[in-house]
């Protein structure tokens, strides 16, 4: 039998859980990173033990049903295990599918983190398409409830992300930030005239940014704006609201939780494959997969410490940091009946806990 008592250990150190369900957890996340897959019934089988695997997926949907998760905690022990230290680069985006007739569209807030995103707190949206307004500052009022404005060193997103009183709520609340915003979006020129904000960059050559080290009217808001016309013909605008001249690249960091959501489904863990459309259910799938995530993420530094992964020709890695450290967890925990692996398995553990 596997002693996970450390590995419950470093949980129970964070969650105010009875150790029941801190021995069930654990299990969990050790299940999920041997099928690396979140069908529930592929999960009951990574369990193990003498427990049969029947028994374990009852378990299962009695935990997903009925066990309630205190996602405050979950965005804290996150933190702590990763070892973040604020400020911190926030993203925000969507993932979304369908399951039948059912849209899975999920909101997250991550931390950006060596071209990653450490997810911290989200949210299921009963619909299709974008998010609006009230969605996106709900969850960040979570954040800032948790951690602080303060601790926000700028947020970064995509062009989804705009609208007048979303803009000034974030201005209210002085958290910096990083937008794209459509080409279409009126902006005053220099002369005062309300233009499309690409007008202001149709002389730059393809490829050159530029930071207009004026604040331009936008929605009645002053805004500074700075802007590059790409190959495609396409502008890049990214707002900020003071001056910034490293806005373009700065804005860069919101492609890192498009990295995660790649780990989460098709790289990882496959989350696409579940068979739930709850969103309570959903909610806590994607707590107990970010516990699994950084500790495959922290796995993967250390062996990146021991032996460099090779850097291919494109100028990245052969294997994501991430991929390695699941890939070294689950080939010892798939093989813990051997000696050299159960020494291995307590290494991991440690650096779980290593922050």
């Amino acid at each position: 039998m596997t002693d996970i008592r450390s590995l419950e250990q470093t949980l129970g150190n964070n969650l105010s859980w009875n150790q029941a369900r801190i021995n069930f957890l654990a299990k969990l996340i050790l299940a999920l990173i041997k099928v690396r897959n979140v069908n529930l019934t592929e999960v009951a089988n990574g369990f193990g033990g003498k427990a049969a695997a029947d028994s374990s997926y009852r378990r299962l949907k009695r935990f997903f049903q009925l066990f309630e998760i205190s996602y405050s905690a979950i965005a804290l022990l996150l933190v702590k295990l990763m070892g973040l230290e604020a400020p911190f680069v926030l993203t925000l985006d969507r993932t979304n599918w369908k399951l039948g007739k059912s849209n899975l569209n999920i909101l997250v807030l991550g931390v950006a983190y060596q071209g990653i995103a450490i997810p911290l707190l989200w949210t299921l949206l009963d619909k299709r398409g974008n998010s609006n307004t009230c969605e996106r500052i709900a969850l960040l009022s979570q954040y800032v409830a948790l951690f602080g404005s303060e601790s926000i060193k700028y947020l970064s997103t995509d062009r989804e992300f705009i609208g007048k009183t979303w803009f000034e709520w974030l201005l209210k609340m002085k958290i910096d930030f990083r937008l794209r915003v459509r080409e279409n979006t009126q902006v005053n020129n220099a002369k005062g005239e309300l233009v499309s904000a690409k007008n202001l960059f149709r002389q730059l050559p393809v490829n050159q940014a530029l930071a207009l080290e004026e604040a331009r009217q936008m929605w009645g808001l002053e805004i500074f704006i700075s802007g590059m016309r790409l190959e495609s013909g396409e502008y890049l605008l990214i707002v900020a609201p003071h001056f910034v001249g490293e806005a373009i690249p700065e804005y860069g960091a919101r492609w890192e939780i498009e990295t995660l959501f790649g780990c989460l489904k098709s790289r990882g863990v496959n989350l696409e494959e579940t068979h739930m459309i709850e969103p309570e259910k959903m909610k806590k799938l994607i707590a107990l997969l970010a516990i699994a995530f950084c500790w495959a993420h922290k796995v993967g530094e250390w062996l990146q410490e021991q032996k460099a992964i090779k850097v291919k020709k494109h100028g990245r890695l052969a294997k994501s940091i991430f991929r390695r450290g699941l890939d070294h967890l689950q080939e010892v925990v798939l093989n813990l009946a051997e000696k050299s692996k159960q020494i291995a398995f307590v290494q991991l553990i440690a650096i779980l806990s290593r922050t």
